[in-house]
C-alpha cells in the first residue's frame, strides 16, 4: 500500500501557502490522480522558530494511522526533515525537493534582509536562518535520516537560493539517498511544462 503524502510548501516569513505552491500548480491534484492520499497543510506564516512549525504540522501525525511520505520544498525541507526525525515510526519516505541553501553567508544575508522588511525581528531571523547544509537542522541530524528511503530533487536550473551544492551535500550526508529528476521549483513561471514529469517522479517514489 502506498503511503499518504504530506506536502510541506516552501517560503519563510512570506505570503507563500499550500494553495499557491501545491494546488494551483496542479501538483496536489496530479498526485491524487495516481491514487495517493494527499495532505497539504499551510505552514505557520510567521514562526518564531522551527520548533513552532514542527509542533503545528506534528498535530497531523496524531491523526494519521497510515504511514506518511513527506515531500518538503525549499525552506519546507527543514520542516520535513525535522518531522521525519521527530516521528520516525510514522514517516516511511522523505523527499527533499528544491532544498533551500543553508550555511551560505550571502544567501542568508539576502534572506535576512527580506525577512526584516516583512516584520521579522533580527533574533528570530537569525535563529531561523542558522544552520549547516539546511537551515535549522545539523548535518549530524541529516545523517540519521538514512534509516528511511530519502530522495533529493534538485532545482534545474539552480539559482542563488537553491544551489546545486546543497543537493550534492545532502546526497553525501544521508546514507542511501538518491537523486530524482529535477525541474524548476513551483510556482515559478518556468515550472508548468514540468508538471507531469514531477508528479510521475514523486508518485513512483511514493509507490516504491
Amino acid at each position: 500500500m502506498s503511503p499518504s503524502v504530506l506536502l510541506v510548501h516552501g517560503g519563510l516569513w512570506d505570503a507563500m501557502d499550500a494553495e499557491r505552491f501545491w494546488c494551483t500548480t496542479g501538483i496536489a491534484g496530479g498526485l491524487t490522480s495516481y491514487g495517493l492520499t494527499v495532505l497539504a497543510p499551510d505552514r505557520p506564516k510567521q514562526p518564531s522558530g522551527w520548533d513552532v512549525e514542527v509542533a503545528a504540522l506534528g498535530e497531523l501525525f496524531g491523526n494519521a494511522h497510515d504511514p506518511l511520505m513527506i515531500v518538503g520544498a525549499s525552506n519546507g525541507c527543514t520542516t520535513a526533515a525535522l518531522l521525519a526525525l521527530s516521528f520516525p515510526d510514522q514517516v516511511e519516505r522523505l523527499v527533499l525537493a528544491w532544498p533551500a541553501t543553508g550555511g551560505d553567508t550571502a544567501v542568508n544575508a539576502r534572506a535576512r534582509e527580506g525577512m526584516l522588511a516583512r516584520g521579522c525581528s533580527a533574533d528570530v531571523a537569525d535563529g531561523l536562518l542558522a544552520g549547516e547544509t539546511l537551515r535549522g537542522v545539523t548535518d549530524g541530524e541529516l545523517a540519521r535520516l538514512g534509516e528511511i528511503p530519502v530522495a533529493v530533487l534538485p532545482p534545474v536550473p539552480e539559482n542563488p537560493s537553491h544551489q546545486r551544492k546543497t543537493v550534492d551535500a545532502l546526497l553525501g550526508l544521508i546514507p542511501g539517498s538518491r537523486e530524482l529528476a529535477g525541474c524548476p521549483e513551483p510556482p515559478l513561471p518556468t515550472f508548468p511544462p514540468h508538471l507531469d514529469q514531477l508528479v510521475k517522479t514523486i508518485a513512483e517514489f511514493a509507490q516504491g
